[in-house]
């Protein structure tokens, strides 16, 4: 049962809109149960669980306080928290710098597969460089559901993915790295794509670019948002796919000249990446 102990945030400055989505909408979109912007006066907060929605919350003021699980997070402006709201959790606004957030609860779609996904390169309060993306996109969400534009629902839809995608790719922004180890990451990066047919190993890339393995790893797949080992198998998939779409060349030949020294292993990872055995992706994107 959600419990909810929430004291008032309303102000004029304050908007709350609640959405009943369609049919439709819950079959096939992002859609919002409830979106809007508060300013308050006061220590407000909110405690809730087992709300089957997810939060995103922008901080445009002041300051308050997020505890989610285990943990409690300082939130001031600029930063964002995103959360999955069947867990416990509480949020309040400080007592003498009182907080601005505008907010979105939604649901639908891939919802949980983004926040999954959110949570392995980030954390539940993120500080985005393009803050003002988000502030705008929420700007939009509430004025389309505010007018009942035409097409709401798919608007709406559109620009919850574009939140989601400015949270998915917080980790990229340039501030978070310095130019020297982009750098070198895009190094790495070009070299695979260059030479994903050979025998690529950590140590190999650690020697020849002169970084620690272990750092290698973990920087690598917060900026590219996949393992190098990852990108090199779908490297070698890509070109497979290539050469059963435009060549005449055994599966066995096209495993080898991909890197793959056993055929039934390529086999395995292509039917992994496409859930289709490489005679049938042949057969299905072969031109008459």
């Amino acid at each position: 049962m959600e419990k909810s102990e929430t004291k008032s945030f309303k102000n004029k400055l304050s908007k709350h809109i609640i959405i009943t989505p369609s049919p439709a909408a819950k079959s096939s979109f992002f859609y919002i149960q409830e979106t809007g912007c508060m300013k308050t006066d006061e220590a407000a907060s909110t405690q809730r669980q087992n709300l089957d929605s997810f939060l995103l919350v922008a901080v445009t003021n002041g300051k308050g306080e997020l505890t989610f699980g285990n943990e409690t997070y300082n939130v001031s402006k600029g930063e964002c928290f995103f959360i999955d709201c069947r867990k416990s959790h509480f949020y309040k606004s400080s007592k003498n710098d009182p907080w601005e957030l505008m907010w979105i609860h939604f649901n639908g779609a891939t919802s949980q597969q983004y926040y999954e996904y959110f949570l392995s390169q980030s954390h539940n309060i993120f500080r985005p460089s393009a803050f003002d993306k988000i502030v705008s996109a929420i700007t939009e969400i509430i004025r389309i559901n505010e007018r009942k534009d035409s097409y709401a629902e798919i608007l709406t839809s559109k620009y919850i993915v574009d939140l989601l995608t400015l949270a998915l790719t917080v980790n990229n922004d340039n501030t978070q790295y310095d130019s020297a180890l982009k750098s070198k990451l895009a190094a790495v990066h070009g070299f695979i794509e260059e030479h994903f047919s050979e025998d690529i190993s950590l140590e190999k890339l650690s020697s020849e670019f002169y970084i620690s393995k272990f750092y290698l790893t973990r920087e690598y797949k917060k900026i590219y948002g996949q393992t190098i080992f990852q990108h090199i198998i779908t490297a070698r998939i890509n070109y497979g796919k290539e050469l059963l779409r435009f060549s005449d060349k055994s599966v066995e030949e096209i495993a080898h000249l991909c890197g793959f020294n056993d055929q039934s292993y390529f086999a395995r990872q292509f039917k992994k990446a496409e859930n289709l055995t490489c005679f049938s992706y042949r057969k299905m994107w072969r031109d008459f």
